[in-house]
C-alpha cells in the first residue's frame, strides 16, 4: 500500500480490534501516545479513535439506507446504449457512454439532457455491470444465431507473426470460414475475413466457393472499400490463399504489400482474425449450410452493414501491456492491461493515416447513421437470409452473378479497370 492510498472502513476496524485491548488496559500516557500513533497510520481524529476503541467494533446495518446516485433515466439510457453497441462488456461501453448518447440523441432515440450526460460521464464500470446485470434479466436478448503439401507457391511467403503490439495500419490477417453445414461436399459459401492488428477495422466478404476466381474477387471487394493501404496481409497455410493467379494479384495489380504466413496447425499465429471468426461471422452465422448465389447475395448485403455498424460503432479495446512473472511452481502469470475502448475508425483517425477527405467522408456517414436503426436492420437481414432456401441436387450455381468485378467489366470495347470508393485503381483480368 502505497503511503498516500487510504484504508478501507473494514481494513481500519481490523488494526482497531486488534489494539482494543491493549488500549482498555493501558495508562492514561500509554493510551495518549496509542491515540497520536493511531491517528498517523489511520489519518482518524484522536476523539473518533477513542470512542471507538470504548465501543463495540462490530458494525452495524444502517437504519437508513443510501438513496440512489443514478435514477431510471439513467438506466434506461444504458439500456438504448447497450442496445446500440450490441450489447458491449462494461469496460468496452464506458469510455463511450457519453458520445453515444449525444449520437442517439440526434437520431431521436433518447433524450440527452446535460444532467444525464454528466452522470453518464461519471458513472463507474462496476456501476454500469451491476445495472446492466439486472436489466438484462427483464430484457432478454435476441439469439445469434490431413496436412497439405506445401506448394511452391507457398515455401516462397515467409513464416512469421504479426506483433500483437503493431502500431501502423494495414497489417491484416486474413482467414477463410467455411458455411458447409454437417456436410463440405459441393460448392458452399465461404466468409473472407481480414482484420487490421493495429486499429481492429474489420472487413468480410462472402465467395460462393473458393477458387482463385472468387477469392481474387473477394480481396478487390475489399480493397474497393478500404479507407487506407494494405501493407502486409497474413493468411494461414490455406491453399486458396497461395497460387499462381492469386501471386500474380500481388505481386504486379496490387504492389507494395508484404506477404506473410502463420506457421502450420499454429491457430494463435493469428489471433485477431480467429477471434474474429467466432465473435462477427459464427455468432451470426452458426453452422448452418450456406450454397446458392441468393444466400451469397444476400449475405454480403448483411456484411455491407456489420462494415458500417462495427467499424463506425463498436468500441475495441487494445491490448496496451503484458507482463509474465514466474512463479514457485515453475508456471507463470500473465497480467494483461489494456487501453481504453475505440471504435476502429476512431483509432484510426489517431493514426493520421486517413485521408483529409475520407476522414470527413466516413465521420459524415457516422454522423447521418442511427446505430440503433443500423443494428436493427442487420437482424432483419439476417433473418432474411435464414429464410432463404438452400441448393436443390443437380442445381447449378453461376458464381459469376456473385462477382464484384463481373464479366460484364471485361468485354471488348468495356473499361478493364475499376475505380475505387476511396480513390484508387485496380485493373480487372
Amino acid at each position: 500500500m502505497s503511503a498516500d492510498e487510504k484504508m478501507t472502513v473494514n481494513e481500519r476496524r481490523k488494526v482497531l480490534k486488534k489494539v482494543q485491548a491493549r488500549y482498555q488496559r493501558s495508562s492514561r500516557q500509554e493510551r495518549s501516545r496509542l491515540l497520536d500513533d493511531l491517528a498517523q497510520v489511520l489519518g482518524m481524529h484522536r476523539k473518533s479513535l477513542s470512542r471507538s476503541l470504548n465501543a463495540d467494533l462490530a458494525r452495524r446495518p444502517r437504519s437508513r439506507q443510501r438513496g440512489r446516485t443514478y435514477g431510471l433515466e439513467v438506466e434506461r439510457a444504458l439500456m438504448v446504449i447497450s442496445e446500440s453497441f450490441d450489447y458491449l462488456c462494461a469496460e468496452r461501453l464506458k469510455p463511450n457512454l457519453v458520445w453515444m448518447a449525444e449520437h442517439l440523441a440526434c437520431h431521436g432515440e433518447l433524450e440527452a439532457t446535460p444532467e444525464l450526460l454528466d452522470q453518464l460521464g461519471h458513472i463507474s464500470v462496476s456501476t454500469v455491470r451491476r445495472r446492466l446485470d439486472r436489466l438484462a434479466q427483464d430484457q432478454p436478448r435476441l439469439p445469434r444465431k490431413g496436412p497439405q503439401e506445401a506448394n511452391r507457391f507457398r515455401r516462397q511467403v515467409p513464416t512469421r507473426r504479426i506483433p500483437w503490439h503493431e502500431r501502423e495500419p494495414g497489417h491484416f490477417e486474413v482467414d477463410l470460414v467455411h458455411h458447409s453445414g454437417p456436410s463440405a461436399s459441393g460448392q458452399y459459401v465461404h466468409t473472407l475475413q481480414m482484420i487490421d492488428v493495429a486499429t481492429g477495422w474489420s472487413e468480410r466478404v462472402a465467395t460462393l466457393g473458393r477458387s482463385y476466381r472468387v477469392v481474387e474477387d473477394g480481396f478487390r471487394r475489399i480493397l474497393a472499400r478500404l479507407p487506407f493501404e494494405v501493407l502486409e496481409i497474413h493468411p494461414d497455410n490455406d491453399s486458396a490463399f497461395f497460387n499462381a493467379h492469386l501471386d500474380r494479384f500481388w505481386r504486379q495489380l496490387v504492389k507494395g504489400v508484404e506477404q506473410s504466413r502463420s506457421r502450420a496447425f499454429q491457430k494463435n499465429d493469428n489471433p485477431f482474425v480467429e477471434q474474429k471468426n467466432s465473435s462477427l461471422v459464427r455468432a451470426y452465422l452458426g453452422f448452418d449450410r450456406l450454397d446458392t448465389v441468393e444466400q451469397t447475395n444476400r449475405l454480403n448485403q448483411l456484411y455491407d452493414r456489420m462494415w458500417i455498424y462495427y467499424n463506425l460503432f463498436q468500441p475495441v479495446m487494445r491490448l496496451e501491456e503484458k507482463t509474465i512473472t514466474p512463479l514457485d511452481n515453475g508456471r507463470s502469470r500473465v497480467r494483461r492491461r489494456y487501453d481504453v475502448a475505440r471504435t476502429p475508425f476512431d483509432r484510426l483517425d489517431r493514426t493520421g493515416r486517413l485521408a483529409p477527405e475520407t476522414r470527413a467522408r466516413l465521420d459524415k456517414l457516422r454522423r447521418e447513421i442511427n446505430p440503433r436503426q443500423l443494428r436493427a436492420e442487420v437482424g432483419r437481414r439476417l433473418d432474411d437470409l435464414q429464410r432463404l432456401p438452400g441448393a436443390r441436387d443437380g442445381q447449378r450455381q453461376d458464381i459469376h452473378q456473385t462477382l464484384f468485378a463481373g464479366s460484364n467489366h471485361r468485354r471488348k470495347g468495356q473499361d478493364s479497370s475499376v475505380t475505387l470508393s476511396f480513390g484508387r485503381t485496380i485493373p480487372l483480368r
